[in-house]
């Protein structure tokens, strides 16, 4: 009896993870899923009521550090039940600033939050670096566990970073750094991934000053409902926007202008229920890239990047319009990207995916909707399954839609994957797509269940894709 009860339970096991994975079978599916998915990514509602901090001493002269004013201002807005915390016309320079449960940072237009560039001003705190959990300076804008949190108005947020603050820590020559200065990242970052294999307690993974882990510049950790509108975010000293494992995440109308190293616009990372819209990215790395964790940090949490939706964004300039990885170890599902543009002498994919088998995971179910792109370098949707070091984890992506995209001067590819032919890229479809100025049709090595329909490339039609 034994023997038939394990028996009846493992297909029973594998019935069920058959019955989850449904590839689609027209655009209607995922275009129904992203309506009942918007009415579930509401913004927080706030008491009304204001709390100038130039009422707890705040001066915005641009030299005269707030961050005790910062501090106070919120403090009393969460104790009283919340509201927003006002900043008025003028430059306010500032240390990291922590946003408390159902506070509202109101920068209002002609005011510009300057943040220090002294590292002493940014405490050590609990975060991820480069998908990775440890302990290292505070973002400049950070929150912790706390629910009802907002950045909105119509000023600027300047990360004060330049080649001769955070940027040249990065290593690269380009950013300023050389043998002569203080400050590489790279030491502390291999140092970072020993503790991470190890399995180190994420808190025991001590860094800050000496080590030059740059901060990223606004990270809600483990929050729910935040939002983000209407602000410009410029000068990050890495990752601009990194929500890490939030639920229901709202940003709108906001734009980002960086180019830095690394200076990704928009990370969410192991998120739950995100929703971008109407904003802009002018960025010296990644538009928007999706992650859940690195290697063990992202599988041993096991949180994917679940519910997003990308739309009517403008990825002015970047390395990857929307990107999936690489620190995706926890998986992603049910990505949704719509009515995006993008055009950029430095973008070189407008959809790319990438993994390894250091990473492992399933990303699937990624819809690639009404997308119209002006130039690229390498490929308008790139699958790689290479990134990195390879590994005991191969990754599995599948469900990929791609419909209604428009390349007016491509470049290299169409098409380019490289996958494992143990774990080919499986349910690939691209309808109604039309794509100029292409030197090579595709190259790809193993891809599974392929449909084009309505496909051109440079003005001939394209109906297969054979390594």
């Amino acid at each position: 009896m034994k023997k038939y009860a394990l028996v009846f339970i493992i297909s029973l096991f594998s019935a069920s993870i058959s019955a989850q994975y449904r590839p689609w079978t027209s655009a209607q599916q995922p275009l129904k899923e992203i309506e009942a998915l918007k009415k579930q990514i509401v913004k927080p509602n706030f008491r009304k009521k204001d709390y100038l901090i130039t009422d707890f001493g705040a001066i915005g002269d641009g030299k005269t550090k707030n961050t005790e004013a910062f501090k106070k201002a919120i403090e009393k807005c969460n104790a009283e039940g919340g509201g927003r915390v006002v900043v008025p016309k003028g430059i306010f320079l500032t240390g990291a600033i922590y946003l408390k449960s159902n506070v509202n940072l109101y920068v209002s237009k002609e005011s510009t939050i300057l943040f220090s560039q002294d590292s002493n001003d940014y405490p050590i705190v609990f975060t991820r670096w480069e998908g990775m959990e440890c302990m290292n300076y505070s973002s400049l804008i950070y929150a912790y566990e706390e629910e009802n949190i907002a950045v909105t108005g119509e000023g600027t947020l300047d990360g004060n970073a330049d080649l001769d603050n955070w940027w040249f820590w990065c290593g690269a020559t380009k950013y300023g750094y050389n043998e002569s200065r203080p400050g590489r990242q790279n030491p502390a970052r291999a140092k970072l991934h020993e503790y991470m294999a190890q399995r180190k307690p994420a808190r025991e993974r001590i860094f800050g000053d000496g080590y030059y882990l740059r901060p990223n510049f606004v990270q809600p950790y483990r929050c729910k409902n935040f939002w983000m509108a209407d602000v410009l975010v410029k000068n990050s000293p890495m990752w601009n926007l990194n929500p890490v494992l939030c639920e229901n995440v709202l940003i709108e109308r906001v734009k980002v202008i960086s180019h830095g190293p690394n200076n990704d616009g928009f990370d969410p990372e192991a998120c739950k229920n995100v929703w971008i819209k109407d904003s802009y990215f002018d960025t010296g790395d990644d538009c928007i890239a999706i992650k859940s964790g690195r290697d063990e940090d992202g599988r041993d949490i096991g949180r994917p990047a679940e519910n997003h939706i990308i739309e009517n964004c403008e990825m002015k300039d970047g390395h990857g319009g929307v990107v999936i990885g690489s620190e995706i170890a926890g998986g992603a599902k049910n990505i949704y990207a719509t009515g995006n543009i993008m055009d950029s002498k430095n973008l070189e994919r407008a959809l790319r995916i990438k993994t390894s088998s250091s990473r492992g995971g399933i990303i699937e179910n990624v819809f690639f909707y009404n997308t119209k792109v002006g130039a690229y370098k390498e490929a308008a949707v790139r699958f790689n399954m290479h990134y990195e070091k390879p590994g005991n984890y191969i990754p599995t992506i599948r469900n990929i839609w791609v419909e209604n995209l428009t390349v007016e001067k491509g470049g290299k590819y169409a098409v380019f994957s490289d996958a494992y032919e143990s774990s080919p890229v499986t349910d690939f479809t691209m309808v109604n797509a039309k794509m100029n100025g292409i030197e090579i049709p595709y190259k790809v090595d193993y891809l599974k269940n392929v449909t084009l329909k309505n496909v051109s490339v440079n003005g001939k039609p394209l109906t297969e894709l054979k390594p």
